[in-house]
């Protein structure tokens, strides 16, 4: 028997679900932005002007605890989440990596009509309303909160940098960021195929730093996207592979120019099995941001005592 050894670490699950676990996609796709799709291979890394500077963007959160918010009667009761999130960005230029900018945030996230923020002695969760009582809508309202302080951070750094010679990197989809210039989204696993078999199997043969052409994709919104194999990646047919996006109202021309780019940029970043556990998706700045964003969240047992003194109270 021939076989071959998941790279990622099996708590974060797989990189790539199997051909038969992956969805096929219901997205419009139209594959001829850059060739033809008789005429798709494997796209070589090229010579590019590098940016002066790479800014990787990403967030962390953490349930703190789960809440029973009661209304007049005991006996009716909405359910609440106390989480803490944090976003950050690290600048990476020639000068070395820094972290310009961090921003943390605690928030109780509930339906409860009668709801307010919970004060502790260790910080204040501000409310944050959701519109259905449920565990879904209370996940959803939190990641809706972290995406925009990813985009206070993201925009602060380049507030920071007074520069428009920049790349911005966000860790996963663009979604709801399509408006930031010079940004691409990295998305570092694969759930869905956007792509007809025979195209598929073109990245599947991709080598190290080597892209598909570039396609443009819709569902709810549009954007352009690319797959690339980043180096280290080994196993499974799309092992190392990500794929990449850039907004839709840019040019075909300069959507192309980013996708080069990307080959260029992110594989110098790409991370190494015995560092990480994500190898080599997790690129190094995202997996320091994250190390680094963790720490700012506190310590969860502290904040937990302190929920339950303050219920108490």
């Amino acid at each position: 028997m021939r076989f071959s050894v998941d790279a990622w670490d099996p708590g974060y699950g797989t990189s790539t679900e199997d051909d038969a676990a992956r969805t096929k996609s219901s997205a419009r796709v139209e594959l001829d932005v850059e060739r033809d799709p008789g005429d798709w291979k494997p796209v070589e890394p090229r010579p590019v002007q590098q940016p002066a500077a790479v800014l990787f963007v990403d967030g962390v959160r953490r349930i703190d605890a789960q809440l029973w918010v009661h209304a007049g009667e005991e006996t009716t009761a909405s359910l609440a989440i106390c989480a803490s999130y944090a976003a950050g960005v690290v600048c990476c230029t020639a000068n070395g990596a820094t972290v310009p900018t961090v921003a943390v945030r605690r928030g109780v996230f509930t339906a409860a009509e009668n709801a307010a923020p919970v004060v502790t002695n260790a910080g204040t969760y501000a409310l944050q309303k959701v519109k259905r009582d449920d565990p879904d809508a209370l996940s959803l309202g939190l990641q809706s909160q972290l995406a925009d302080v990813e985009l206070e951070a993201a925009r602060r750094a380049r507030e920071s940098l007074r520069h428009d010679e920049d790349l911005l990197v966000l860790d996963g989809p663009l979604k709801g960021r399509q408006h930031l210039p010079r940004a691409i989204g990295f998305i570092k696993t694969h759930r869905a195929e956007y792509l007809p078999a025979q195209l598929n199997g073109v990245v599947a043969r991709l080598d190290p730093a080597h892209r598909s052409p570039v396609f443009r994709m819709g569902t709810s919104w549009d954007r352009y996207a690319w797959y690339l194999r980043l180096p280290g990646g080994a196993g499974a047919p799309w092992a190392g592979v990500v794929r990449v996006e850039c907004a839709a109202d840019l040019t075909a021309g300069d959507a192309v120019a980013l996708a080069n780019l990307s080959q260029e940029t992110l594989c110098r970043y790409a991370s190494v099995e015995f560092k990480d556990s994500r190898a080599p998706q997790n690129l190094f700045p995202i997996a320091g941001l994250e190390r680094a964003l963790r720490r700012r969240l506190g310590d969860s047992a502290l904040l937990y005592r302190a929920l339950r003194a303050a219920a108490r109270a």
